[in-house]
């Protein structure tokens, strides 16, 4: 049983991951290789002077995965409420954990599926996505949601933001007091 369960590998799920790998929670990546990111050219991405979309999410990824953050290849397909968290369905299996973060991008049909709200989109070409607090919560107690498919826009630096505030809360919450991790000058 993991503590967090992250679906999608894009900018918002690798930096989620990346934050709740870091801080010791066991975390699985489910990611079915589609996130949008992986054909894009960004120049207006923080501390990046220019990247090709597959190599920032490449990056994000061994990111993760340095603190431990297992990426696994796969078709989310249904979220379900288990007795102690929830079982994540996959093409390729199931995975359990405590605490589950929807990081679909354009893409909320899971979320529908899934049994979790969902309301009109903002953004161009997003016509739905799931409907959250500021901390990221959806209606669903323990299950999150982080990026485009939260609503916030979808440059990849905003949408890796948004994971990074998602995990922080979900660690917060898992620790019982506020997380916050900074690293001092080597």
């Amino acid at each position: 049983m993991y503590d967090v369960a992250i679906i999608g590998a894009g900018p918002a799920g690798a930096s989620a991951a990346l934050f709740t790998a870091k801080a010791g929670k066991q975390t699985v990546v489910i990611d079915n290789g589609q996130s949008v990111t992986r054909r894009a050219w960004i120049e207006n991405h923080y501390g990046v002077m220019e990247i090709t979309g597959p190599d920032l999410v490449d990056t994000g990824i061994k990111q993760a995965e340095k603190f431990g953050a297992n990426f696994v290849q796969g078709q989310a397909k249904n979220v379900v409420k288990t007795g102690n968290g929830f079982k994540v369905e996959t093409d390729q299996g199931e995975y359990e954990a405590a605490h589950v973060i929807i990081a679909t991008g354009m893409w909320a049909d899971l979320a529908e599926q899934s049994g979790i709200n969902t309301k009109p989109g903002t953004e161009p070409r997003v016509k739905t996505i799931i409907d959250v607090d500021s901390q990221g919560q959806t209606n669903v107690e323990g299950i999150w949601a982080a990026g485009t498919v939260a609503g916030v826009s979808m440059h990849t630096i905003i949408t890796a933001g948004d994971g990074a505030k998602v995990a922080i809360n979900i660690i917060s919450k898992m620790n019982g007091e506020r997380y916050v991790d900074h690293d001092v000058k080597k």
